[in-house]
């Protein structure tokens, strides 16, 4: 989860060796590990030594990591073949991991059918609405992408705004984004705008493709500036001293324009900055990520 995969594999090597039998959560955390550094083959591996070497039935979790772990790869076929041979029924989680790499990847035809499956398991999961939206529009399918938001209003499912929140001398500040209503607003964007210059210096080019609505280049680069994480970050510079650790939770998957954004921003002025975001934990430091720019 906070990215040390290299060292949980050295813990499991001293687990074996000190003959400790590991458990089906001992593989649940190894899997994950695998996932968010997209060793494929390491993940395989482990996954298989489970029943031949530990004696340990694979669960519908150990297979949700494995879903997860070869769609994030690429190999949607093999993943959705993982699930047509799974033992037992794939449960919501695992269809959500493999509609999860559909957008990744860009397979919308693939992602209408999971997305049936999971609508059968979930009809009112408003996620599963919005990553077959996204896909849409990632692929400048606005019709479709529309028809799937007027969907979701006509059955009154509504989508939970992008909120972030960082806490400083024991008081928790809240953003959603485009906000305006902090009383430090104005020297936020300020913020936000000296960030952005020196961002540019160093060649940033906001990814206009986060932003899912048929509108102008200009204005979708508005709309990346304003993301609640960023503001909450512009408030923790400004807020706390230079040697301060800025920390913010938000409730959604940070973007990719974001994540490169904070990068960035952790390279230009020298801050550990570390978000959590419903997937799992980043550490921007010194221009990299701890997820290596695999979540």
């Amino acid at each position: 989860m906070n990215g040390y995969v290299k060292i949980s594999f050295g813990l499991f090597g001293q687990v074996e060796k000190i003959g400790i039998k590991p458990d089906g959560n001992t593989f649940i955390g190894l899997l994950c590990g695998c996932t968010h550094a997209g060793l494929v083959d390491k993940g395989r591996q482990y996954f298989n030594s489970m029943d031949r070497v530990f004696s340990l039935i694979p669960t519908v979790e150990h297979y949700g990591c494995m879903v997860d772990l070869l769609g994030r790869a690429g190999l949607l076929d093999e993943a959705h073949q993982m699930i047509r041979n799974m033992p037992m029924e794939a449960n919501a989680i695992v269809w959500e991991a493999l509609l999860g790499a559909c957008r990744i990847h860009r397979d919308t035809q693939l992602a209408e059918l999971v997305l049936k499956q999971l609508i059968e398991l979930e009809p009112w999961n408003t996620g599963n609405y919005v990553l077959l939206s996204n896909i849409y529009s990632n692929n400048l399918k606005w019709d479709e992408a529309a028809k799937i938001r007027l969907s979701m209003n006509e059955k009154g499912i509504q989508i939970p705004p992008g909120c972030s929140w960082i806490e400083v001398d024991g008081i928790v500040h809240e953003f959603l984004v485009g906000d305006r209503y902090h009383p430090l607003s104005e020297k936020i964007y300020a913020k936000l705008d000296e960030l952005i210059k020196k961002m540019e210096v160093a060649c940033y080019i906001p990814t206009t493709d986060y932003v899912l609505f048929d509108i102008e280049e200009e204005e979708k680069e508005h709309f990346l500036g304003c993301h609640s994480e960023k503001l909450a970050i512009a408030f923790g510079l400004i807020r706390t001293p230079p040697t301060t650790v800025i920390r913010v939770v938000k409730n959604l998957r940070v973007c990719g324009d974001c994540h490169m954004a904070i990068k960035l921003i952790s390279n230009i002025t020298g801050r550990e900055i570390i978000v959590r975001d419903y997937n799992r934990f980043h550490c921007f430091s010194e221009g990299s990520c701890s997820c290596n720019d695999y979540w």
